[in-house]
């Protein structure tokens, strides 16, 4: 463990038992148990955010692209009728593709990740708007045939809520990736100087759309967790603003905006602190259209912290060096 992940570990802490001794509901099941789902729920895709980050990159789309996706698994299931495990996979590939479409897009056209994914958040949202002519779908009397998928997406299984299982499964693949594979230490490199990965023979634009595609991949799996909890897509709102979300718990768990720097264990309590914050926002009594405007200002707060650390770093770095050089 980093001293970043043990930094966060401690505030994490210190947060939690703060907002118990002001509320003791903090610590109960039903509340622990909700915290669990809504961890799950965000943070699968918040890492794959977490590792687009890392490359030095951004994703703005994941919001819309949950409306897309989400009104077009409902249609397939409900008015298409289609089975539920080809409807699941045929999310999970639009998902794919729609990373790999934006990882194409930066790597192949070079253009900035920001102009890529915020005209992918306009397109998607408007293009759920219109598939639904703009109004709301759910699964209404879609039948037995979705209890099981009901079941796996929203469930629980030895008390645990499923999202939160599915996200120890992901964080537990993804930390293999990024900390013990050559793909994972690629990522770094990319992040660090894509240039100078380049010309050590790393193929940068193979790695840059391997994590886009991720990052998609993820944004689809984490689309039907989202459906399944909320039971219905509004296209206007459904998914609005979560892209900040993610971003935030990327922030918070050490990942650099520079690129270049980051962890999985990081991520995960990233969106921890996150739902705790939210927790503690609630027994403060603040209102709830502020919540917004609390995670800018964390978003704010850990890119100051980010940019202070890197100045210290380069300091020591510097001093290193200098300490290195014999004296004449």
């Amino acid at each position: 463990m980093s001293k970043k992940e043990l930094g966060l570990g401690l505030l994490l802490i210190v947060i939690g038992g703060i907002t118990a001794l002001m509320n003791p509901l903090f610590l109960s099941g039903v509340n622990l148990l909700n915290m669990a789902n809504l961890i799950g729920l965000f943070g699968v895709f918040s890492i794959g955010q977490g590792l687009i980050i890392i490359t030095g990159g951004i994703d703005l789309s994941v919001g819309s692209m949950f409306a897309l996706l989400g009104v077009i698994f409902i249609d397939l299931l409900v008015n298409y009728e289609v089975a539920w495990p080809l409807a699941l996979l045929i999310v999970l590939v639009a998902g794919l593709f729609l990373g790999w479409l934006h990882g194409l897009l930066v790597t192949k056209l070079k253009l900035q990740p920001f102009v890529v994914t915020l005209c992918g958040l306009l397109i998607y949202r408007g293009a759920a708007r219109y598939y639904t002519n703009d109004g709301t779908m759910g699964f209404g009397y879609a039948g037995s045939d979705l209890d099981f998928l009901t079941w796996l997406a929203s469930g629980r299984s030895f008390g645990v809520p499923h999202p939160f299982i599915i996200l120890v499964i992901v964080a537990a693949a993804m930390w293999v990736l990024l900390h013990r594979s050559v793909f994972g230490r690629y990522l770094y490199a990319v992040g660090r100087n894509e240039e100078a990965a380049r010309h050590s023979g790393i193929n940068t634009s193979a790695v840059i759309a391997g994590a886009y595609l991720i990052g998609g991949g993820l944004a689809g799996l984490s689309t039907v967790l989202l459906v399944f909890y909320t039971s219905s897509v509004s296209p206007s709102s459904f998914g609005n603003f979560y892209e900040l979300y993610a971003i935030a718990a990327a922030v918070l768990g050490g990942c650099s905006l520079r690129g270049g720097e980051g962890s999985i264990l990081g991520i995960v309590l990233g969106t921890v602190l996150l739902q705790i914050l939210q927790n503690l926002v609630n027994i403060l009594g603040i209102p709830s259209s502020l919540n917004f405007a609390v995670m800018g200002s964390v978003i704010l707060l850990g890119v100051i912290a980010d940019q202070q650390f890197g100045k210290r770093k380069q300091q020591r770095a510097l001093m290193r060096a200098q300490a290195a050089v014999p004296a004449e």
